[in-house]
């Protein structure tokens, strides 16, 4: 049984006691904060496996969270709450560093879906070995985790890592989005396929001047050429 910690982030008690309830049941330990600056010096202090974080927040909304986060250094995964179901909310949200985002309302077990998968996806990286891959001027270091475009250093993203890693280990192969969530992010399809689309976007300017490209195959998704 797991005992990582969990940080929830929002002001609606509803929704962190309805959260807290699934999360505990099964076996995450969960500390709460109501609004930005205390969520900065909880996941300071506390050192989470995961923050839930709700956009719309006193004093710090959970953009600004985000993106100071990220700013710092600090890569743990975020789940994003949104409390719109816009589009502009959830790609914002990912360019600042957020590796998943739910709409609310929401069903309580998919979150706990959502953290397990991502969570899970964590664990494995720790044990992941491999000898490195190259294509193209494309180097991919598994057990490191360094990419390198022939004389230059990529500063991924753990998301982006995982995402070129899958598109890499099978290259010319058209991938779906729905795989590709399944494969780089873990859970299976919940309709969030912008979260694929932004990332291969962040992907694409970082592999700008290299001979290695991500096309778009139309209607279908995505592959890695050289």
């Amino acid at each position: 049984m797991t005992s990582e910690l969990i940080l929830l982030v929002d002001d609606e008690p509803s929704i962190t006691e309805l959260a807290r309830m699934y999360l505990e049941r099964d076996g995450y330990r969960i500390h709460e904060a109501a609004d930005g600056e205390s969520a900065l010096e909880a996941a300071a202090k506390h050192k989470p496996a995961l923050i839930v974080l709700d956009v719309m927040l006193p004093k710090v909304d959970g953009f600004d969270v985000c993106r100071r986060l990220r700013s710092a250094g600090d890569n743990v995964p975020i789940i994003m709450l949104t409390a719109r179901d816009e589009d502009i909310d959830k790609i914002l949200g990912l360019e600042l560093g957020a590796d998943d985002y739910l709409t609310k309302p929401f069903n309580p077990r998919e979150l706990v879906a959502r953290v397990k998968a991502i969570l899970r996806r964590s664990d494995s990286k720790k044990d992941l070995d491999g000898k490195p891959i190259h294509r193209g001027d494309l180097t991919i270091d598994p057990a490191s985790r360094e990419v390198r475009l022939a004389s230059r250093t990529l500063e991924l993203r753990t998301q982006e890592f995982d995402l070129l890693l899958t598109l890499a280990e099978s290259p010319g192969r058209v991938f779906t989005r729905e795989q590709l969530l399944q494969l780089a992010w873990g859970f299976d399809y919940y309709g969030q396929t912008r979260t694929v689309d932004v990332h291969i976007a962040h992907l694409r300017k970082k592999l700008e001047g290299g001979n290695i490209k991500i096309e778009t195959v139309t209607g279908v998704g995505y592959k890695l050429v050289t």
